[in-house]
């Protein structure tokens, strides 16, 4: 079963979260209202999966997610939010967010994103996919997937639709030693230091 750490300020809210995920199956290994409680919970708990609110007392979800990654904590991390800045954004996409829902509907969205982020893909709500393909990486001089060779565009792509390097490995034909090689290769080139930032790279220059 699938264990849970949540963190959020508002135990209404927080009780509602608890409920539509009591009812996909999902454990609630710890519900807590403030960031530094959370970086507790996760250590004590060691769930599957971190959701955090973005606004708490204190450390918001923002600050939980790098404080983890900060830690070498890669697990995945879906931020729960209202609005989220454009600040907020950038700083999560740089942290490598696994996953951001918003409030309203996640009754519907917040099982099929923690779905998501467990089988290794990401999951963003449309509207925050526009803002970052403006925010979080800078506008094209000329098209920048041009300065990879033929595999390594091959593999840019295969990152923006979402597959692990395992996935990766299979389909082109080599090993996952091998895609993280020519990953970095990519990050060096593009300029871009996380797979959030490549796959948003990647889907700004297809789209553009």
């Amino acid at each position: 079963m699938t264990r849970i750490v949540l963190a959020d300020d508002h135990p209404f809210l927080r009780a509602g979260v608890e409920e539509v995920l009591r009812g996909c199956g999902i454990e609630i290994a710890a519900s807590v209202n403030d960031g530094a409680a959370a970086l507790e919970a996760v250590e004590k708990e060691n769930p599957d999966v971190v959701i955090l609110d973005v606004r708490m007392p204190g450390m918001g979800g923002v600050a939980v997610l790098e404080t983890l990654r900060a830690r070498g904590d890669e697990r995945p991390v879906i931020l729960l939010t209202a609005e989220l800045t454009d600040a907020s954004l950038l700083s999560a996409v740089k942290a490598r967010v696994d996953g951001i829902v918003f409030k309203d509907g996640a009754e519907s969205s917040l099982s099929d994103a923690i779905k998501a982020v467990l089988a290794g893909t990401r999951y963003i709500d449309q509207p925050l996919i526009e803002r970052a393909l403006d925010l979080a990486i800078e506008p094209p001089q000329q098209a920048r997937l041009a300065r990879l060779s033929p595999r390594e565009q091959q593999i840019a792509e295969a990152v923006s639709a979402g597959r692990r390097n395992r996935d990766i490995a299979e389909e082109i034909g080599t090993t996952e030693g091998s895609v993280k090689v020519y990953l970095h290769r990519i990050y060096e080139k593009l300029g871009v230091g996380s797979r959030t930032e490549l796959a948003v790279l990647v889907l700004k220059e297809k789209g553009g």
